[in-house]
């Protein structure tokens, strides 16, 4: 069996599938994905595919995904709204684009209002 992998071991219990370490031990969760940016930040109002619903939506941010997540929070909070993190971009319900890019600018990122 040379495809075969151990996922499970009763001395070990579950077991990672990528580095073959007990989930405990596991080093794969530890690494940070790093997520790249163009040295802008692009603040955008979306409402295609949306249903008609208006999204604010941040892309280029650098650094890793979870200092990503971490400032996705910090500015649904700042908008008292609701919002996402996914694939390297913030989405964040509602038309806060101006405010967004002031706040980041605030924060040092380099941002800018893309789209019309």
């Amino acid at each position: 069996m040379k495809n075969s992998r151990l996922v499970y071991s009763s001395e070990l219990g579950r077991i990672c599938t990528e580095c073959s370490k007990p989930v405990a031990e596991c080093i794969c969760k530890k690494r940070t994905k790093e997520i790249s940016s163009t040295g802008f930040v692009k603040v955008q109002r979306e409402t295609k595919g949306r249903g008609g619903k208006t999204v604010t939506v941040i892309t280029g941010l650098p650094g890793s995904e979870a200092s990503v997540k971490l400032l996705a929070g910090e500015l649904k909070k700042k908008c008292g709204t609701g919002g996402t993190f996914k694939d390297g971009t913030i989405e964040i319900q509602g038309n806060h684009v101006e405010m967004l890019v002031e706040e980041l600018k605030k924060r040092g990122y380099n941002a800018k209002r893309a789209g019309g």
